[in-house]
């Protein structure tokens, strides 16, 4: 289960490639598993380890995930085959948040259903976040608004039962579950009007 998402304010990362597809979020010989947990260590794993597994220079060998949950990617993000383990590894690497001018609508559905939030902008608001790398940004969910030092808000817009389940801390699953006893209460007046 997902944590609440209501805000955010974490420092961003970012990465300008264009393109980032599933297999360099998560290459494919790390799928073998149905668990989340575990994942984060495979996250752009050939761009973070060499042949022999050492690390390289990248930057994400260099930061506090924890302290970096907001991803600012280049255009295009996400894209290639689906795969719920791409927002897996990146949700247990550290993130919590992807920013781009376009993600890819089969990672934004994959995203959203398991609690890491795809946020689209406009290039403007992009390439703001990019000059300013490392800078305290507030995601505000409830608001859908993109908040940094004394610049404007930026809104975003969110699918709405997808938006509701990042609020609640839920999957389609979780939510329907949670409605249990209404659908319970339905079949049963239901039963007795027939």
């Amino acid at each position: 289960m997902p944590e609440k998402f209501t805000t955010l304010t974490s420092k961003t990362l970012v990465l300008t490639q264009e393109n980032i597809d599933t297999d360099q979020i998560i290459p494919a010989r790390f799928l073998t598993t149905t668990r989340r947990d575990g994942l984060g260590k495979h996250a752009f794993h050939d761009w973070r380890y060499d042949a022999d597994g050492g690390e390289t220079n990248s930057i994400l060998n260099e930061i506090d995930p924890s302290a970096r949950r907001i991803l600012v990617a280049g255009h295009n993000f996400g894209c290639g085959s689906s795969r719920e383990h791409a927002p897996w590894a990146l949700m247990d690497y550290g993130f919590r948040v992807v920013i781009s001018t376009d993600i890819a609508d089969i990672f934004t559905s994959n995203a959203l259903k398991n609690g890491l939030l795809p946020i689209v902008v406009d290039g403007e608001t992009h390439a703001d976040l990019v000059a300013h790398e490392g800078q305290d940004v507030t995601i505000d969910l409830e608001q859908c608004e993109i908040r940094r030092g004394n610049r404007a808000p930026a809104t975003f817009t969110i699918e709405p039962f997808a938006r509701q389940c990042l609020m609640e801390g839920v999957d389609t699953l979780g939510w329907l579950a949670g409605k249990a006893a209404d659908i319970a209460a339905f079949e049963r007046a239901r039963g007795e009007a027939a």
